[in-house]
């Protein structure tokens, strides 16, 4: 196994990719407190639908980042929580949530420069003319 970062069989690659998913540093960082039913998960978490939460956790336990308890009751009942090993990404994401808060608003500036000075640079084109708009090969108006 190698150190260096841009090979597919690099180990901080692989920290890299499981980061890099947004939901799953969100899940991970709500998890940091106990269980949580999926329920539960969708109201703190806000702006993901139930497919995607759904494979979030799916993907984290797959990872060894989450373990899911489902308990035999009436009504049935599942809950999530975090492994030893998911605990363990709680540090480095405290610490780009803290390098978020610190330069996030010199990152949004940076973007609205750049989408300002894009809008700019765009040369001002005329409307296409869409096919059906046309008229008809051969006619008079085409010629």
């Amino acid at each position: 196994m190698t150190t260096d970062a841009y090979l597919a069989d690099c180990r901080a690659r692989l920290a890299f990719d499981l980061l890099s998913n947004t939901w799953n540093a969100v899940l991970i960082w709500v998890l940091r407190n106990g269980p949580r039913r999926p329920g539960e998960l969708r109201e703190r978490i806000g702006g993901i639908s139930p497919k995607v939460l759904t494979e979030t956790l799916r993907r984290l336990e797959f990872n060894g980042l989450v373990a899911r308890n489902a308990y035999a009751e009436a009504p049935p009942r599942v809950e999530y929580e975090l492994t030893a090993l998911g605990r363990t990404l709680l540090g480095p994401i405290d610490a780009f949530g803290a390098w978020a808060f610190e330069y996030g608003d010199e990152v949004m500036a940076a973007q609205e420069r750049n989408e300002h000075a894009a809008a700019l640079s765009e040369p001002t084109r005329a409307p296409r003319t869409s096919r059906s708009s046309r008229p008809p090969l051969g006619s008079s108006e085409a010629e």
